[in-house]
């Protein structure tokens, strides 16, 4: 099981390389970290967007970008439209988001004519490397559902889970965090996790262990559950953090870049193809440790297809 960014970007340079189609790719981060991915050997990158800005950009950071294929398209609509059409033609395998807004890229995956949507619900999955923690955590949603219900909940963990297994985790703890430890009525995040919990002991959801409601101490550290008398599998130990709505886990996500300096990433699940999606105050690093894990992505992806035919 990968329990450190650096074993992820071993593991991709093993599995890769994929090609990137980057929409909006006019960006110095997004153009630091194609290019160090091409240089690892984890994937190539076709470059969607204004291509005199893209050049430009790449001249001031000494990127040679003659070692990748330019779009034109100055629109960032149509950039996006671009970059989901080629990932849904098969000349690339995953789509990454450059400097644009995420509503515009996501309106483009989800278009029915060429798009990449599938009947399942898409959800942003962040992977946090936190420093005092002998695994990854996965973090959703952060930044796609807003306000989920209780089978958008069941949907989302399962697109984590995928996540986990790509990363070589094949049963992964799952807490779903809430502000308290016991059920109550009038907190719907709790009642949402007692349901969840009884779809895992029924087998309505399987993959994974899920317990709850739990409050993010105790998912995380076994000293917190012993002192509040937790003793389940899960608490202290969980890996996937269900967070109850979008504001949570987009703090938790944002906390663990400016407040706790942890290694973060970040990704969409749940279309055809993986969707690398990070905030665009990210770091190239950040965005470097998402490409990868969109080709183990990307891999996985390829493998099941192999599977069923």
């Amino acid at each position: 099981m990968i329990k450190k960014f650096e074993e992820i970007v071993k593991t991709a340079q093993t599995k890769g390389p994929k090609t990137i189609a980057v929409a909006v790719a006019q960006d110095c981060e997004v153009l630091l970290a194609v290019n160090s991915a091409k240089e690892l050997g984890i994937a190539n990158a076709i470059l969607v967007g204004n291509e005199a800005e893209i050049r430009q950009i790449a001249q001031e950071n000494h990127i040679d970008i003659g070692k990748f294929k330019i779009i034109e398209k100055k629109d960032n609509t149509e950039a996006c439209r671009t970059a989901v059409q080629l990932v849904a033609n098969g000349e690339a395998q995953v789509v990454m988001k450059g400097m644009v807004d995420t509503a515009i890229i996501l309106k483009a995956v989800l278009d029915k004519e060429f798009g990449l949507r599938t009947e399942n619900v898409l959800s942003h999955v962040a992977v946090a490397d936190v420093d005092g923690y002998d695994r990854l955590f996965y973090i959703t949603d952060a930044a796609m559902n807003i306000e989920p219900d209780l089978q958008t909940k069941k949907q989302i963990i399962e697109n984590a889970v995928q996540v986990a297994n790509a990363l070589g985790n094949d049963n992964p703890k799952v807490a779903c965090v809430c502000a308290v430890e016991k059920v109550n009525s009038k907190m719907r995040a709790t009642l949402d996790a007692e349901g969840l919990v009884k779809m895992s002991e029924t087998g309505d959801l399987t993959g994974c262990m899920v317990a709850g409601p739990l409050a993010l101490d105790n998912a995380v550290s076994v000293e917190a559950a012993k002192h509040k008398g937790i003793t389940n599998t899960v608490a202290g130990n969980a890996e996937i953090l269900l967070m109850p709505f979008i504001e949570s886990g987009n703090m938790l996500y944002k906390s663990i870049v400016f407040f706790a300096r942890g290694k973060i990433a970040g990704i969409i699940v749940g279309a055809k193809a993986p969707i690398v999606l990070t905030s665009r105050a990210d770091s190239d690093i950040a965005k470097l440790n998402s490409i990868a894990i969109g080709v183990l992505m990307a891999s996985k992806y390829e493998e099941k297809k192999s599977c069923e035919r």
